[in-house]
């Protein structure tokens, strides 16, 4: 079949008659290949790892979801810390949104999971067993015959296969390698959400990668349509030297045209599909592969590299590009304001969490001439190991006021959490008015202490005379 033309009128992905079109981008060699393909090695080899190294006890990176805990490189947060995670979320985001107005989508070809586990994973598997883009073009339209029945069931056997090994690292994140090991030895039925859970990933892994494919980066990918709004004239991305390279000729020794000879190369090797030298498009993925072909081919004919190359628009037009520009000065004080404010954030951990709720029913209730108030106090120890907690009432507290029916003192297992009913009381002859307390929760080996929000005790209305607990109408709510 003869390759169609991309062109600006559709996405080069879709057919004239509307039906789909599979890219089958050539292999390319090149030095912006040579260090994409070591990047993708380093981060495949982080989310490979980062289950595997244990910092204080528990892995790197540790989602425990059962236990309401996440550790990230040490510091662990409770499910009440998460609001931290405020800041990391936004300073991330402000991060893409700083490197895209500097360098467009540089992130989508050079970082970006799917586009990591797309180009040097399955696709790297794909050239093993089908050979070239050329080759695997012609494979595509040739008649189904034993040999290529063969190579597609060999094919996607191995694409399932590394889709159940990447769903399978993913669920370590949330259950431990440990676990997850434990799990793999038992029937699927003694672990049936963790297993659904891998047979769904495993799935969609699969779907997405051995036929949505660069769909996902054009179609579902909300990224690449905000580089509209993030970029603009100064930043650097993929572009085509017109004034260079058009008039487009063959490659003759008198040289009569511009440097591009149409070889269609950097159309061959694109893992979109996209003709670079009709501007910037939303289907960009910025990985440089066209960059390194169009370079081979001007250093096979003798000329200048560059006709494609990383630049701005400004200066793809004779000017100079300028990095430091409003756009960018206000992402990176951005960032620097939620840098900071994440660092602020985290020194405000505490390996203790505690907090005070009052328990249902009736806010209070009078028996023999005493008020008594129930509070519930849930203590979690975030250390690795024990920790034994004293617990004390601080504020307007009168002597009178006393905690009653269990021991004041809690020793919790590393990484516990306990629930602990607080039983309130005082004689109602010293009950003036509603009282204001803190729980104080501390380990004074440790030097750790925490005191829960301000609670009220309440009792009957003075001013109503004495209230019995079955007689509802004088309470204080």
């Amino acid at each position: 079949m003869k390759p169609s033309t991309p062109t600006l009128e559709s996405l080069s992905t879709i057919n004239a008659d509307g039906s789909r079109k599979f890219v089958h981008p050539a292999d390319v060699r090149g030095p912006f290949t040579f260090w994409r393909r070591v990047v993708a090695l380093v981060l495949l080899a982080i989310y490979v790892g980062l289950p595997w190294i244990p910092v204080n006890g528990f892995p790197a990176v540790f989602l425990d979801v059962q236990e309401r805990r996440f550790h990230f490189f040490g510091l662990t947060l409770a499910t009440q810390d998460l609001w931290i995670g405020f800041f990391l979320v936004t300073g991330l985001a402000f991060s893409l949104f700083y490197v895209t107005s500097l360098f467009g989508r540089i992130w989508c070809g050079w970082t970006c999971p799917y586009s990591v586990f797309m180009e040097q994973v399955y696709r790297r598997v794909e050239r093993w067993i089908d050979g070239d883009g050329p080759n695997r073009r012609r494979l595509e339209d040739a008649p189904w015959t034993a040999q290529k029945i063969a190579r597609r069931v060999f094919k996607h056997a191995i694409f399932i296969a590394i889709s159940a090994a990447i769903a399978h690292v993913f669920l370590s994140y949330f259950v431990s390698i440990k676990a997850l090991y434990e799990m793999m030895h038992h029937s699927p039925a003694q672990h049936a959400k963790a297993f659904g859970v891998v047979v769904f990933l495993t799935a969609a892994l699969y779907g997405s990668f051995s036929w949505f494919r660069e769909q996902f980066c054009i179609i579902l990918c909300p990224y690449g349509r905000l580089q509209s709004a993030l970029t603009d004239d100064n930043s650097v991305v993929i572009g085509y030297d017109k004034k260079r390279g058009e008039p487009r000729g063959k490659a003759t020794v008198e040289k009569p045209a511009g440097d591009c000879v149409d070889c269609r190369r950097c159309v061959q090797v694109c893992p979109t599909g996209i003709d670079i030298r009709n501007g910037l498009q939303l289907e960009c993925i910025g990985c440089a592969a066209c960059v390194d072909a169009c370079d081979d081919i001007m250093a096979k004919l003798g000329r200048p590299k560059g006709l494609v190359r990383y630049d701005s628009y400004t200066g793809l037009n004779g000017g100079r590009t300028r990095l430091i520009r409003p756009r960018t000065i206000f992402y990176a004080c951005v960032l620097l304001v939620g840098m900071v404010a994440f660092s602020i954030a985290t020194t405000r951990i505490s390996p203790l969490r505690a907090s005070v709720v009052r328990m249902g029913g009736a806010s209070f209730y009078v028996d023999n001439g005493i008020i008594r108030n129930q509070f519930q106090l849930r203590v979690i120890n975030k250390r690795n190991d024990s920790s034994t907690y004293t617990i004390e009432l601080i504020g307007e507290v009168p002597p009178s006021l006393q905690v009653i029916g269990e021991d004041q003192t809690l020793t919790l297992k590393p990484m516990a959490e306990e629930l602990k009913t607080l039983v309130v009381t005082l004689p109602q002859a010293d009950y003036k008015r509603p009282i204001k307390f803190r729980v104080k929760v501390s380990d004074a080996a440790r030097g750790d202490s925490m005191e829960t929000r301000v609670m009220e005790y309440l009792g009957p209305n003075v001013q109503t005379g004495p209230a019995s607990s079955l007689d509802v109408k004088d309470f204080i709510h």
